[in-house]
C-alpha cells in the first residue's frame, strides 16, 4: 500500500471549533488517517497521513465546504507510520505566537512566489532569508542567504525581535515550511517596522519540490516519526546537517533528555553511545 503525507492550513473564522473538531474527528477515523490538527477560531493548521487514495478522498470531502475549497495541500511520501495516533485539539491558536489576534489578510506580510525567489537569487538581489522556523530545524537544512534568529520555539519570536533590529533596512524574505508560521509572524513584524517584509507563499515545501537542489540546501524537518523529507525529486540533496559532538555530516536526529523540555540535537552513530541522555525520536 502506497502511503502519502499532506501539510496544510488555512485561516478563515471558524465560529464553532469545538464543532468542527468533532466532524474532523469523526472523517479522519473512517477514513484511517493518522496526524494531528488543530482548529481555533482563526482556522485549521494540519498534518495527516493515510493511504493515497484515502488522503484524496479527505482533500475531496474537505474542498466541499467553502471555507477550504481553496486550500493548498503540500504533499510528500508517507511510510504508514510517520504518526502513531489521530489527534484533532480545539485550542486558543492553530499556531501559538501569544501576542493577541491578528487580521491576517490584511496585517501580514506580501507573498512572493517560489518562481519569484528563484528569480532573485538569479539575479542576485541584495536580500535576506529570515528563517522563522525552530533552530534545529535550520541545522539539517536551509536557504542560501539565510539570517537564522536561533529560535528555541517559534513562540519565542516576540521576546526576540529586537534582536533582528538590523535586518529592518533590508528585503526580507520570511520562510517556514509550509506557510502557516510565516502568515502570522509577518504581522508582528510589520507593526515593529519591517516596511520590506515579504513572505514564500506556500512554504519551504513547495519551494524544494518546484526547484530542488537549487537554492534550498539539505532536508526539510518535519514533524512525524520520519523527522527529515526531501521533497520531489530533491532526492540527491546534500547534507548540511552537522553531529553535535565530531562535527561529522549527519541528518540523524535524537531527542536530549539532558534538557527540559527535550531537545531535538543531530548526532551520528559513532558519537551517540557517548550520550546516555539521548534516545530515539
Amino acid at each position: 500500500m502506497k502511503y502519502k503525507v499532506i501539510l496544510f492550513y488555512k485561516f478563515t473564522e471558524i465560529e464553532s471549533p469545538e464543532r468542527l473538531m468533532k466532524e474532523q474527528r469523526k472523517l479522519c477515523e473512517s477514513l484511517g488517517l493518522k496526524g494531528r490538527m488543530f482548529i481555533a477560531k482563526e482556522g485549521i493548521n494540519a498534518t495527516f497521513e493515510g493511504a493515497e487514495e484515502n488522503i484524496e478522498k479527505y482533500k475531496n470531502t474537505l474542498a466541499e465546504d467553502g471555507r477550504f475549497e481553496d486550500i493548498v495541500f503540500k504533499e510528500s511520501v508517507g511510510t504508514g507510520k510517520a504518526f502513531s495516533r489521530l489527534q484533532v485539539t480545539a485550542k486558543k491558536e492553530v499556531v501559538t505566537l501569544g501576542v493577541g489576534e491578528f487580521d491576517i489578510k490584511g496585517e501580514t506580510a506580501p507573498e512572493i512566489r517560489a518562481e519569484e525567489l528563484e528569480e532573485m537569487y538569479k539575479n542576485n538581489e541584495d536580500f535576506v532569508v529570515l528563517d522563522l522556523r525552530n533552530d534545529f530545524e535550520v541545522e539539517v537544512g536551509y536557504f542560501d542567504k539565510t539570517y537564522n534568529p536561533n529560535l528555541k520555539n517559534f513562540r519565542d519570536l516576540p521576546q526576540n525581535v529586537e534582536k533582528l533590529s538590523s535586518l529592518k533596512a533590508r528585503k526580507v524574505v520570511a520562510v517556514c515550511t509550509g506557510g502557516i508560521r510565516c502568515a502570522k509572524a509577518t504581522c508582528l513584524l510589520k507593526k515593529e517596522g519591517f516596511n520590506n517584509l515579504y513572505q514564500l507563499k506556500d512554504g519551504i515545501h513547495t519551494y524544494i519540490e518546484k526547484y530542488p537542489n537549487s537554492h534550498f540546501k539539505g532536508a526539510l524537518f518535519v514533524f512525524d516519526n520520519r523527522m527529515i523529507v526531501r521533497v520531489g525529486e530533491n532526492n540527491n540533496s546534500e547534507v548540511v546537517g552537522k553531529c553535535f559532538s565530531c562535527n561529522k555530516e549527519c541528518e540523524k536526529f535524537w531527542s536530549d533528555d539532558s534538557l527540559r523540555p527535550s531537545r531535538k540535537v543531530i548526532c551520528c552513530q559513532d558519537c551517540v553511545g557517548s550520550y546516555a541522555n539521548l534516545r530515539a525520536c
